[in-house]
């Protein structure tokens, strides 16, 4: 796992160096072609904000249903 983190590190690291910045949002990128070629990359703008949002949520409610049971009485008489 270690290794694996340096040579990512390692990669960015050589990537950037052939890149320079030009302006606000923008990067000057050499291409390794036959000889060079450099191109102008434009990177997109990020806006943060946040939203308010309502969310209603269902009320529950529960009955106590007081239903009457009927149950069996057996008498049972002697003779």
């Amino acid at each position: 796992m270690r290794k694996m983190t340096i040579a990512l590190a390692l990669a960015a690291a050589a990537s950037m160096a052939a890149c320079k910045k030009t302006g606000e949002g923008e990067y000057e990128v050499q291409k390794p072609v036959i000889g060079t070629t450099t191109d102008t990359v434009h990177t997109p703008s990020v806006e943060v904000g946040t939203d308010t949002h309502t969310v209603t949520t269902p009320k529950v409610e529960v009955k106590k249903d007081s239903a009457k049971i009927v149950t069996p009485n057996v008498r049972v008489k002697k003779p």
